[in-house]
C-alpha cells in the first residue's frame, strides 16, 4: 500500500490529504474559469438582448433613430431614401421609450427636451413620420437633411431658378419668408411653402407653428432647417415662452408623382373657383413696360387702339403705375387722366376689360396718410404708438395692416368704388411681400409668422378672383386667381431671364399654385439688364418668349409685336390663335379638375414618368396634362435642340410620330417661327 523509491535515500511517507489538494488544483481553477466564462456568455447574453431590445426600441416602421439623427428605408432591405441629423444636440438614447407607433425621448446632451416621432401609415403605399424637437429653453433647434443621391423641387421661387433645386456656396439658416427677389435677388421669393418633395419619393412639410429658418452647405450637400426666436421676426404666440421648436411631416411613397398627389391633397389649400375662362383663352395687354410710370389718357388710349388695328383679342388692358396723383390715393390724376369716366366708357366700348394696379402701401404725401393715422390702419412700430415707415420702389410711406379689420374693409371700399364709379373689370395686386414690412413692427393681430401678412393681403384679391393678379402667395392656394411670377429681365439666362421661367412655373405649380401667369413677354426691358437694343428686348428673344408664353395657362403682353416687324406680328397673331384654340380648353379643363384635386395644370416630365431618371432632371421641357408636351427653344442663335420623349407614343406638331420610347432626339430642327410640341397617341 506504500510506494516505495529506491536509492540510498530512504523514502518518505506522503501525506494523503496533501496529494489530494495538489490534485484537486487544475479542477477548481477549470471550474473557477467556467464559472466565469458563463457568468461572461450571461453578461453578453444580456447585453446582446438588451441591444437588440434597444434596436428594435429605435426602430419605427422603416424609420432607425440613433443619437445623432435618423434615416428611413423605402422598403425593408432596400435603400436610405431620407436621411436627418440632428445639428443643436444629441439625444440621450437612454431617455427614450416606445409607446405603440410613438418613439419619445425626454434628454439630449444639452438637457431635457419633448422629442418624438409619430408613425402613420395613411394609405397602403405611403408612410408618414410626425417628428417633434421641442427645447425647454430659448436655444434654437437645427436639423440638417441631406440632398444627396436625390433630385429635389419645391420650396420658393427665386431670382435664379433651377429645376431640379441647385444649390450654390454656404448659407448659414436665415428666416423663411416672401421677400421681392427683384430688389433682393438673395432672398427667397415672394410665392413660398414649406414643401420639398424629391425623385425618391419622399417629400417633408414644416408646420405651421415653428419659427423657421432655412440654410445650406453645397459642399455636404445639405438643408439646414432650424427653429429659433432670437434676433429673428418670428414672435411666439402670446402668452407662449420663446421656446423653439422644430416639428416637421416626413412622407415616403411608391414613386415621386403618387406621393406628391398624397401630399397636395391632404396638406394643401385649393382654390375654390376658376377664374374668368377669358383670362385664360386671350392675352392680357399691360401699359408697364411700355410705358412704365410715364403712362397718361392719350398712351392709353393710342396703345388699345393699336391692339384693335394689329387684330389682336381687346379681352383685358391692364392700366399699371402710374394713374394716381400720389401714390396711396385711389383717384385718377386730373392732369394725366382728364374726363376718366369717360376714357372707361371708350375702353369697354372697343371690347376692353380694363384693370387697375394696386399696391399696399400709403405714401406720406398723399391725402390717404392723414387717414390711415386718424383710423388706426397701418403697421406700426413696436410700442404701437406711430406708423412704421416703410421705403418702396415708388418712395417712402405706411403699409396698410391687413390684420385689422378696419383696415381690410377701408382698402376693399376704395377698390369697390373704383369699380363702380368707373367700371374697373378687376386690380393687379403688386407687392405684399413681408421684406416691404419694417424691421421691428406691431400689428392689429399679432403676427407670429410675418409670411402670414402675405397671406392676408392675398385675401384681398378675392372679391375680384375673375380677373384679379397677385405676385406673392403663402398657404395662398385657394386664392382663386392668376399668380403671376415676379418680373422678368430681358435676358436669355437662368437670373429672371428666359430660362427661369420654365423652372419657376414648375416650382410653384409643384407648390399648390396653379393659375399662373408668366409675366410679361420679352421680360420688361429695364435698364442695364436687357439684351437688345435697350428700348426693345432682342428680336429673337422675343419672339422664342412669346413662343413659350403661347403654352402657358394666361399670355401677358407689353412690349407689343408692331414695334419690331410684320413678321414678329405675324407670328404673334399665329400664336395667340394656336393658344386660343389649342393650349386654351386643355388648361381649362385641367383648372377645374385643379378644385378637386389641386394637381398642376403645367407639370414636369416626370409626372408621367415618376422612375425615369432622365425625366428627373429635364428642365426646359413640360407637360400640359399628361397629353401635351412643349420643348422651346431657349438658346440665341438657334434653331434645333434635344427633346427627350419620355415612355409612350408620341405624335409632334410635323406629324411624325415616335413609338419606341423613351428617346432623346438629337438636334431636333425647330424654326424661328416653330416651338416644337407633341400630343400624346393613345
Amino acid at each position: 500500500m506504500y510506494q516505495m523509491v529506491q536509492g540510498n535515500v530512504a523514502a518518505s511517507p506522503v501525506n494523503p490529504k496533501l496529494k489530494q489538494t495538489k490534485e484537486m488544483r487544475p479542477l477548481v481553477g477549470a471550474s473557477v474559469l467556467g464559472t466565469l466564462l458563463v457568468l461572461a456568455a450571461v453578461v453578453a447574453w444580456s447585453y446582446y438582448t438588451a441591444s437588440l431590445r434597444k434596436a428594435d426600441l429605435l426602430k419605427t416602421e422603416l424609420l432607425d433613430l440613433n443619437r445623432d439623427g435618423f434615416v428611413i428605408w423605402n422598403r425593408p432591405g432596400g435603400k436610405i431614401v431620407f436621411r436627418m441629423d440632428f445639428r443643436s444636440g444629441a439625444l440621450d438614447l437612454d431617455s427614450c421609450s416606445k409607446d405603440g407607433k410613438i418613439l419619445s425621448c425626454t434628454q439630449s446632451d444639452a438637457g431635457k427636451l419633448n422629442f418624438f416621432i409619430q408613425t402613420v401609415k395613411p394609405k397602403e403605399t405611403v408612410m408618414c413620420y410626425r417628428v417633434r424637437w421641442e427645447e425647454f429653453s430659448e436655444r434654437e433647434v437645427e436639423h440638417a437633411m441631406s440632398y444627396k443621391e436625390a433630385h429635389w423641387y419645391g420650396g420658393a421661387e427665386t431670382s435664379t431658378q433651377h429645376w431640379p433645386i441647385l444649390i450654390s456656396g454656404l448659407q448659414p439658416p436665415k428666416p423663411f419668408l416672401t421677400s421681392d427677389i427683384y430688389s433682393n435677388r438673395d432672398a427667397f421669393g415672394g410665392i413660398l411653402e414649406r414643401y420639398w418633395l424629391s425623385s425618391s419619393a419622399t417629400a417633408i412639410k414644416i408646420n405651421d407653428s415653428v419659427p423657421f429658418h432655412l440654410g445650406w452647405n453645397a459642399t455636404e450637400e445639405t438643408l439646414y432647417f432650424q427653429a429659433r426666436y432670437q434676433n429673428t421676426p418670428y414672435k411666439p404666440a402670446p402668452g407662449q415662452e420663446p421656446f423653439p421648436e422644430l416639428s416637421y411631416r416626413v412622407c415616403v411613397g411608391s414613386d415621386v408623382t403618387s406621393i406628391h398627389k398624397y401630399m397636395v391633397r391632404r396638406y394643401f389649400n385649393k382654390p375654390t373657383k376658376v377664374p374668368s375662362e377669358n383670362i385664360f383663352k386671350y392675352p392680357i395687354w399691360s401699359t408697364w413696360a411700355i410705358y412704365k410710370s410715364g403712362i397718361d389718357r392719350e398712351k392709353l388710349l393710342r396703345y388699345a387702339e393699336n391692339i384693335k388695328k394689329n387684330n389682336f383679342n381687346c379681352s383685358h388692358l391692364e392700366l399699371d403705375n402710374r394713374y394716381t396723383t400720389y401714390y396711396g390715393d385711389f383717384e385718377f390724376d386730373p392732369v394725366k387722366f382728364p374726363n376718366a369716366t369717360e376714357m372707361f366708357q371708350k375702353l369697354r366700348d372697343d371690347g376692353f376689360h380694363v384693370s387697375l394696379w394696386t399696391h399696399p402701401f400709403i405714401n406720406y404725401n398723399s391725402s390717404n396718410f392723414g387717414v390711415g393715422i386718424e383710423r388706426g390702419l397701418f403697421v406700426r412700430e413696436p410700442t404701437g404708438q406711430l406708423p412704421a415707415m416703410v421705403r418702396w420702389w415708388n418712395g417712402i410711406g405706411a403699409i396698410l395692416d391687413f390684420t385689422n379689420p378696419a383696415a381690410r374693409d377701408w382698402y376693399l371700399s376704395n377698390l369697390k368704388d373704383l369699380k363702380s364709379k368707373y367700371g374697373v373689370a378687376s386690380f393687379k395686386f403688386d407687392a405684399g411681400e413681408t421684406s416691404y414690412l419694417p424691421e421691428q413692427f406691431s400689428t392689429f393681430t399679432p403676427l407670429p409668422d410675418p409670411s402670414y401678412f402675405t397671406r392676408r393681403y392675398t385675401e384681398m384679391a378675392m372679391p375680384f378672383y375673375e380677373r384679379a393678379e397677385l405676385r406673392v402667395g403663402y398657404q395662398s392656394q385657394n386664392i382663386s386667381c392668376l399668380f403671376r411670377i415676379i418680373d422678368r429681365d430681358s435676358v436669355w439666362g437662368f437670373e429672371l431671364g428666359l430660362k427661369s421661367l420654365i423652372p419657376t412655373v414648375l416650382t410653384i405649380s409643384i407648390l399648390g399654385y396653379q393659375f399662373i401667369l408668366p409675366d410679361m413677354i420679352g421680360g420688361n426691358v429695364y435698364p442695364n439688364r436687357t439684351d437688345g437694343s435697350g428700348e426693345l428686348p432682342d428680336r429673337e428673344l422675343y419672339i422664342r418668349w412669346l413662343e413659350l408664353s403661347a403654352f402657358m395657362p394666361s399670355m401677358q403682353f407689353s412690349i407689343p409685336p408692331w414695334h419690331y416687324d410684320k413678321e414678329v406680328i405675324e407670328i404673334a397673331q399665329r400664336f395667340t390663335a394656336l393658344h386660343e384654340t389649342l393650349v386654351a380648353p386643355l388648361v381649362l379643363e385641367l383648372a377645374g379638375e385643379v378644385l378637386d384635386t389641386g394637381d398642376p395644370i403645367i407639370r414636369p416630365l416626370w409626372w408621367i414618368a415618376p422612375n425615369d431618371e432622365n425625366a428627373h432632371i429635364v428642365d426646359s421641357q413640360f407637360l400640359i396634362g399628361d397629353t401635351l408636351m412643349v420643348a422651346p427653344v431657349l438658346e440665341p442663335g438657334k434653331q434645333e435642340r434635344d427633346i427627350y420623349l419620355p415612355k409612350g407614343r408620341w405624335r409632334s406638331y410635323k406629324g411624325e410620330h415616335f413609338d419606341k420610347t423613351p428617346q432623346l432626339l438629337t438636334d431636333y430642327p425647330i424654326d424661328l417661327d416653330e416651338i416644337a410640341y407633341f400630343t400624346w397617341v393613345s
